[in-house]
């Protein structure tokens, strides 16, 4: 497989080749590979505003049935 770089790749490549003396490109874009390869996907994830939003948007239909918070705490002071 052959590869061609952008000239902004060819100027990282570089600079990683200067640091790592004694590697080969090849070694420095199979390091680059494997990094990739090890991070856990983003995809999914919410942000903290849509997280928060999914949560009041949750609340909205769970219930205690009619009963106040208030009532349960003295109904567990009771015992």
């Amino acid at each position: 497989m052959q590869v061609t770089l952008t000239p902004h790749g060819e100027e990282i490549l570089k600079d990683q080749l200067a640091r790592n003396a004694g590697s080969s490109p090849e070694q420095i874009v199979e390091r680059a590979l494997e990094k990739l390869a090890e991070e856990p996907p983003t995809e999914g994830k919410k942000t903290a505003a849509e997280a928060v939003a999914h949560i009041r948007e949750s609340r909205k239909t769970v219930t205690l049935g009619g009963l106040k918070i208030k009532d349960l705490i003295h109904e567990g002071h009771k015992y």
